[in-house]
């Protein structure tokens, strides 16, 4: 027990001084074999045969991989070193630093085009029409939701689960950017990709919530928002997140926003003014802030038990 404090501080180290692998990250291929699967499993005209193949290739793109990643985690003497590679495969704090922070730095620098550019590759709507506060806006959001999904879930489900728990969630997350969306295309095939999503991510959503209440500068404000109007929001993980988070930096998120051509009418989140390029970075330290109470909360942990 006494080693996992030490793996996830390992692991989060190794993020923060490598960032993600410029060549032959896993889960590129991975991706590619999503697309592979997705393209021969995808052609149910029945709604209940789409989402049973959508289930079927979820399972072929995700179980053998998490079965690998137990194994891997089982070598002898040499266990605990995958763990932390696989660990350190799955977090993607150090990246979201690095595509969040030019969002911040275009804005200080009234460069609203190329702040548009780089917030589109943060998030799925049209920013190509977006103004400096929507700009800001997307990128705090997109901040405190990445946190909750490709930070704190992984230490969750390390924590967990070990290895397999992380690959697990990892995948599963990564199926669901790909395959999640309510388009014609994957509103029946993706739906089982998105309800496990949302299962695995539960738990780690509300856990990130408390997070940013317990560090946020307005704690009281931000539990208020998180009960009052995350149920309004239409997911059920991302509603917590971002109107916790939005009240501990007592900003305004939400309002409308275009996906896939369709303007959507979002329920506000939080309370204050609109976001700028200093929210932005106060989105960013929040999420290292809770990173840090989270390991120290594991090694503590891990020192008690022994």
């Amino acid at each position: 027990m006494i080693t996992l404090g030490l793996i996830l501080c390992a692991g989060v180290a190794l993020d923060a001084v490598l960032g993600e692998p410029q060549r032959g990250h896993p889960l590129v291929a991975f991706g590619r074999l999503a697309n592979a699967l997705e393209r021969r499993g995808n052609r149910a005209p029945a709604q209940s045969a789409a989402r049973l193949y959508g289930l079927l290739c979820w399972c072929l793109a995700v179980l053998p991989l998490t079965f690998l990643a137990w194994l891997a985690s089982q070598v002898p003497y040499l266990g605990w070193l995958w763990e932390i590679l696989l660990l350190y495969a799955a977090l993607g704090l150090h990246s979201l630093d690095e595509h969040v922070r030019p969002v911040a730095q275009a804005l200080r620098q009234n460069d609203l085009p190329q702040a548009r550019l780089r917030v589109g590759r943060l998030v799925s709507r049209d920013t190509r029409e977006l103004d400096a506060a929507g700009v800001a806006r997307a990128a705090t959001e997109s901040t405190l939701e990445n946190g909750a999904d490709a930070v704190f879930a992984s230490l969750f489900w390390f924590a967990v689960a070990g290895a397999p728990g992380v690959v697990l969630h990892r995948l599963a997350n990564t199926l669901d950017a790909m395959w999640g969306y309510r388009t014609p295309r994957f509103e029946r095939f993706g739906w089982a990709a998105a309800r496990l999503d949302d299962a695995l991510n539960y738990i780690p959503a509300r856990l990130t919530a408390l997070t940013y209440v317990l560090l946020g500068r307005r704690p009281r404000l931000a539990l208020h928002c998180w009960r009052r109007q995350a149920p309004l929001w239409d997911s059920p993980n991302a509603g917590p997140v971002m109107a916790a988070g939005a009240g501990a930096l007592g900003v305004s998120l939400g309002g409308p926003a275009i996906y896939h051509g369709e303007r959507h009418e979002r329920p506000l989140l939080g309370d204050g003014l609109a976001p700028t390029a200093r929210d932005i970075g106060r989105a960013l330290r929040l999420v290292h802030k809770g990173v840090g109470l989270w390991l120290l909360i594991a090694l503590a942990g891990s020192i008690l038990h022994a």
